[in-house]
């Protein structure tokens, strides 16, 4: 087995290159001697803007910018449609080492007195207030802006701004603090011109070209006297917050190319994801986290193993028959552990759909960490997750009707049409709430219409006759066999004390396997919240482990207290023990989620100025 996924990982690292959406291209300059396949003309296209203040995106033509509406928008898969990606071409488009300077893409004007135009100005005001920011793609690689931080360490954000805002007060907000001539208060700081690098690395044995490695813009203001030809230099370009009249935009931009020997371009991401700030205190944090956890897993394991062993030897010791027939502690409800529990068909559905999540999440991870779903494959963690979910229709189905019959239910109809619609319906009601709401606001978050049907389509011809098959299987065997038989007459449960009641039982033991998670949890609600990217795909996988093993030893322990204690109703403890531990991030992604959504029925109506005033009183 060993060796087969030693092999699984080395094939995938020798074929890396191969990968949909991952094969390497390669330029030429124009009018030289060609190489087969090989691109002299770099196109840039642009992706959907977002903010770390608010939870809507929008898309690029949102905000009124320099776009392309001749060329056609490459496909999107699945994945980046549910992510809310919309990529577009773009009019900045450059030939492979040929430099330009100052080179003019469009200009914006604006009159205060046209209501079209004074919406327009006001959208794109607020989106500096929110400090929204481009999201830029040269070859299927983040232009990245790279500044200095903390310690002379650099940091490279794959987005940059559309502009900042100076308080009335001259307090400089988000990207205004970078320059000093930003100091025009109560004036909004336009970037309207780009510094592109391209980074290239030259294949010169293999004769093929040269490939990109990086792309690092700095955006930059300038005020453009003649738009005509413009020369990039002088004061910034701002707009004072109560302006009126006629504004106008020039856009502009200078590109250069810069050889690098020593980025290859299989490597060419490393440089944005060492920079982000969490990756150096992340390895310690995550390694510390793994020896409390398996810290945790060897003492509950080794407090099961002795109570167990103390009782079983305790049993054997017995002299006479009188003293076997005192029985104690768990034995005492052998004749009732397995009785059908309340609810029991509710229950089953529950475990059914648990089960077609948990193989979904495990051979998700396990592909992440072989390197098939980077970052740079875009949208494929999102794509094969769903893709797997609705293959899985089987094993859900069979789990739900196996335990379902064990249960001694003969409502085999509904068992299979509640696995096949219940969890998925509430989660697809959710989703399709959420969406009207996006809808409604306009944002680029929202699914398209077709969208919506694709995964009505997956689910009803795919998942559900799958479950239906799976469920077949699991109702045409015969149940699972008790090794003890059940008394007819319910046996009374006496007073529990409080660390054997349902609720306490409950939350002790979904605290422990959190604090396994809680690390490698903050970093992806980190990365969800602020639109970065997550790759420690193997230290997930790891974690994901470990807190498999811990909730199955901290149930099993408990429900061994529940039954020392004379309470058989463990079918649902046990299941709630577990699921307890989703109880804390559920509550901090609602706590995250509805802050964002106050956030935008807050400021959804107000004017830019109530908008500045009412940020300014949030940030102090």
């Amino acid at each position: 087995m060993l060796r087969w996924l030693l092999g699984v990982a080395l094939w995938a690292r020798a074929a890396a290159f191969y990968l949909p959406g991952l094969a390497p291209v390669s330029f030429c300059e124009p009018g030289k001697d060609q190489v087969p396949d090989c691109k002299s003309t770099i196109e840039l296209f642009v992706n959907r803007l977002d903010s770390v203040e608010s939870v809507l995106p929008y898309e690029y033509t949102a905000f009124d910018l320099c776009s392309e509406k001749t060329l056609k928008r490459p496909s999107e898969n699945l994945g980046q449609v549910l992510f809310g990606e919309r990529i577009e071409p773009s009019p900045y488009k450059f030939e492979f080492k040929k430099p330009a300077t100052c080179q003019k893409v469009c200009t914006r004007t604006y009159n205060t007195n046209d209501p079209s135009d004074k919406v327009k100005l006001d959208f794109l005001k607020k989106g500096m207030l929110l400090n929204y920011q481009h999201h830029w793609i040269v070859d299927n690689m983040p232009v990245t802006w790279c500044y200095d931080v903390e310690d002379g360490q650099k940091f490279c954000n794959p987005g940059f701004p559309i502009g900042c805002f100076v308080t009335e007060a001259g307090r400089p907000k988000d990207a205004c603090v970078v320059n000093s001539n930003f100091n025009e208060k109560d004036a909004f700081y336009i970037f309207n011109h780009v510094d592109i690098t391209i980074h290239y690395h030259i294949v010169e044995h293999e004769q093929l070209g040269a490939r990109l490695v990086a792309a690092k813009i700095e955006p930059k203001s300038y005020e453009h006297p003649n738009e005509d030809s413009p020369v990039c230099s002088g004061g910034p370009k701002f707009l004072k917050s109560k302006h009126t009249g006629v504004f106008e935009i020039p856009y502009t931009y200078s590109v250069n190319f810069v050889e690098d020997k020593n980025i290859r371009w299989a490597s060419r991401w490393d440089y944005i994801l060492e920079s982000m700030p969490h990756t150096n205190i992340q390895w310690f944090s995550i390694m510390n986290s793994l020896v409390i956890v398996l810290f945790l897993s060897g003492m509950v394991a080794m407090i099961m193993l002795r109570t167990l062993h103390k009782d079983i030897a305790r049993y054997n010791q017995m002299d006479s028959v009188e003293d076997a027939q005192e029985e104690f502690g768990w034995k005492l409800v052998h004749g009732d552990v397995f009785r059908p529990p309340r609810k029991g068909m509710l229950l089953s559905v529950f475990l059914g759909s648990g089960t077609q999540i948990f193989i979904m999440t495990f051979v998700t991870l396990f592909f992440a960490c072989l390197g098939f779903l980077s970052p740079a494959n875009r949208g494929a963690l999102m794509t094969c997750a769903v893709v797997l979910w609705v293959l899985l229709g089987t094993p859900a189905g069979y789990v739900a009707a196996r335990l379902y019959k064990s249960f001694g239910g003969e409502k085999w109809k509904t068992n299979v049409l509640l696995t096949a619609f219940l969890c998925p319906g509430v989660v697809f009601a959710d989703f399709f709430v959420m969406n009207l709401i996006l809808w409604g606001e306009g944002s680029s978050a929202a699914m398209p219409f077709g969208t919506l049907v694709a995964i009505l389509a997956l689910w009803f011809c795919i998942s559900v006759p799958l479950t239906f098959l799976g469920a077949y299987f699991g109702f045409k065997k015969t149940g699972i066999e008790h090794p003890v038989r059940t008394n007819q007459i319910p046996r009374q449960v006496p007073e529990q004390s409080f660390y054997t009641k349902p609720l306490p039982g409950i939350v002790m033991g979904g605290i422990l396997p959190f604090g396994c998670i809680f690390i490698q949890l903050f970093f992806i609600l980190n990365s969800i919240w602020s639109h970065q990217m997550y790759y420690m795909f193997g230290f997930l996988f790891l974690v994901f482990i470990i807190l498999v093993i811990t909730c199955s030893e901290a149930t099993i322990l408990l429900c061994y207290f529940h039954l020392c204690a004379e309470d058989y109703h463990w079918q649902w403890r046990s299941f709630l023990t577990s699921g307890f531990t989703a109880h804390h991030p559920v509550l901090r992604i609602h706590h995250d989620h509805g802050a964002h959504l106050f956030l935008i029925y807050r400021y959804g109506d107000l004017s830019f100025e109530d908008l500045a005033v009412l940020l300014e009183a949030d940030a102090s």
